[in-house]
């Protein structure tokens, strides 16, 4: 039998979000007006891609825009460095404007913010899970360490890593200086079956100060596909939490570095702003920076 399934040129963008200096970042795809591509398309597409993330853009008539995204193996709810790539991209080309959009996701609305040529995503007000809590899940800190290669001398003194939502699960872990977070050992296997039993997207390690920045990290999320990624802008709000509320740096706004460990190095820049009541307590937050377009390629479908 003849098959008479006709294939289809889809085009993709690349654009790295939280460049640093116009340089460096996270690239993401972002496929516009997305409107008929089927779920299985969005994968086949991100398969072939290869990025991290892929971001698939539609109409709405619930949000500013339907945003669907798609790792190399799977969909995920979020994604802070497609998000901040699609959108500075669509502020390049005139589709926003300066101020408040927003975006639809499986996992519901977020606020989006434009300022200039930088995008800024919404996330939730931040829930944690302590290590004591992850022995029911059959998961130990000494477990979580193990899988990076590290022990809790590593960590900064007095300060337990922890499980962070903001939206999405990560594993929030603190090491004691840039030295360490160069010489982590990522076990792929082992911290992708963790991640599964605690239904992480993935580990994110930092170590305090940096030139200009809060903070400097390492994100890993095979789990996902992901061995490591260069900008984390959903794991970027989780750490500003846990500086605020566990290290208590009681500032409303963090600049995050990641990516300068990679190999070739990306690094990348995400500004964090808390929003926080009256009592202090963290009611969601914005993050966000700039994305730069770099390239258009063919996929094709079918």
């Amino acid at each position: 039998m003849i098959s008479t399934t006709k294939s289809r040129q889809i085009t993709v963008r690349i654009v790295n979000g939280f460049v640093k200096d116009g340089e460096g970042g996270n690239p993401a795809g972002v496929v516009l007006d997305a409107d008929d591509l089927s779920a299985d398309d969005m994968q086949q597409i991100a398969r072939k891609v290869g990025m991290s993330e892929t971001a698939f853009v539609s109409s709405s008539d619930q949000a500013g825009f339907r945003f669907d995204f798609f790792t190399p193996n799977r969909r995920i709810a979020h994604c802070g460095h497609a998000t901040i790539a699609a959108f500075s991209y669509l502020a390049q080309i005139g589709r926003v404007g300066e101020g408040e959009t927003s975006k639809m996701t499986v996992d519901g609305p977020r606020k989006i913010i434009i300022r200039g040529m930088e995008s800024f995503m919404e996330q939730l007000a931040p829930k944690y899970a302590e290590p004591e809590g992850w022995a029911a899940l059959g998961v130990t800190l000494a477990d979580v360490l193990a899988s990076v290669g590290l022990s809790e001398d590593d960590l900064i003194d007095s300060v337990a890593p922890k499980l962070v939502n903001t939206g999405n699960s990560f594993i929030v872990l603190p090491v004691r200086d840039a030295d360490i977070l160069a010489r982590v050992a990522p076990d792929q296997e082992a911290i992708e079956a963790i991640s599964e039993k605690l239904d992480l997207i993935g580990y994110y390690l930092f170590a305090t100060g940096g030139e200009g920045t809060d903070a400097t990290t390492r994100m890993f999320a095979p789990r996902y596909a992901i061995p490591e990624e260069a900008a984390t802008g959903m794991a970027a709000g989780p750490l500003a939490c846990f500086l605020h509320d566990a290290m208590g740096i009681r500032q409303s706004h963090f600049d995050i570095a990641q990516g300068d460990f990679m190999t070739p190095p990306s690094p990348s820049r995400i500004s964090v702003d808390l929003e926080r009541d009256a009592d202090g307590a963290i009611r969601g937050l914005l993050a966000g920076g700039h994305g730069k377009s770099m390239r258009e390629l063919t996929v094709t479908l079918g």
